[in-house]
């Protein structure tokens, strides 16, 4: 069987397809010209913007169900979880915070006082964290062309990813559709490929697109088990031989690679999410570990409602 494979040939193809990544002058994709956008649809005013953010926060956490209550003094979970979105929506240090709220509060339902030491606490009360993965599983949605990446989180401008990868140990892998809508996260620091084993369990979609970091038979095997068609790039040493998932995939890649590259780099949305991610909300600001999870879970929430609203403008 292992003779009845064009291996040769495929890692061959590979390899060519490798440097047309680099070389421009390799014409191996079709040209096409970059999509007009629609800058009327896609402007909004910050003042509607921030109004159209509280009144998401409102009505989202209001609809959420709360923790089991524990015996002592009752805490307004609600109003933590709306304080913290808000904090991370307008970008908000805990102490600046405490006088926006008394401001803003009532807007969306916060109406006893939070100083700036109870807002910081917020973030590390699992409570919280409760009501905002209620949150995030209730307003996204999917057009079911997923791809998944992962990339480093930087908590200090001396920081850069990209230069010294060692250096960050804060490691994000999701999963997004098409419209960059994130799916799926993992905020664990786990390895990317092992996390995706995770990950692709709480999606559903028709395909999935990863680049050779998720390079991986059994992950493959998996992806094929939930009914999605997987679009894995292969590296140089691989062979077409293994399972059943492994085999078609790049035997679809060997007799038809253009259809299957094009498939394939629809990936670049999710690249697209994490650099928008971080230009947009900046350094992670906290200390603790589940700090940090709260506080990464907030800020995709606002990133996924500012993305659904922009297609929902752009009709």
């Amino acid at each position: 069987m292992k003779q009845g494979y064009p291996n040769q040939e495929f890692r061959a193809l590979v390899k060519y397809a490798n440097e047309a990544k680099k070389n421009k002058r390799i014409k191996f994709y079709e040209h096409k010209e970059p999509k007009e956008i629609n800058w009327n649809a896609y402007t909004l005013s910050q003042i509607e913007e921030a109004k159209d953010v509280l009144l998401f926060i409102k009505n989202a956490v209001d609809h959420c169900i709360l923790p089991s209550r524990k015996a002592g003094r009752p805490t307004n979970y609600k109003s933590l979880a709306k304080a913290i979105l808000i904090c991370e929506a307008l970008g908000f240090t805990e102490r600046k915070a405490q006088g926006w709220l008394e401001l803003l509060g009532p807007f969306v339902g916060i109406y006893e006082k939070l100083d700036d030491r109870v807002v910081g606490k917020a973030y590390n009360k699992p409570e919280v964290a409760f009501i905002l993965k209620q949150v995030f599983d209730k307003e996204k949605t999917s057009d079911g062309k997923l791809m998944g990446d992962g990339s480093g989180l930087e908590t200090s401008r001396k920081q850069n990813y990209g230069l010294s990868k060692k250096s960050t140990k804060e490691f994000l892998t999701s999963i997004v559709d098409s419209r960059e809508i994130v799916q799926a996260f993992d905020f664990s620091g786990e390895d990317e490929c092992r996390a995706m084993h995770s990950l692709i369990e709480e999606v559903e979609g028709n395909s999935l697109r990863l680049d050779s970091g998720f390079n991986d038979h059994e992950l493959v095997e998996k992806i094929l088990e939930r009914e999605i068609v997987p679009y894995v790039y292969p590296k140089k040493i691989n062979n077409i031989n293994g399972g059943k998932a492994w085999k078609e995939m790049y035997l679809e890649f060997f007799t038809d690679v253009i259809s299957w590259l094009t498939e394939y780099y629809q990936r670049v949305h999710c690249e697209s999410f994490h650099s928008a991610f971080k230009r947009v909300f900046g350094l992670l600001s906290k200390i603790r570990a589940h700090s940090k999870f709260v506080q990464v879970t907030a800020r995709i929430i606002l990133h996924n409602r500012a993305r659904l609203s922009y297609f929902s403008k752009a009709k």
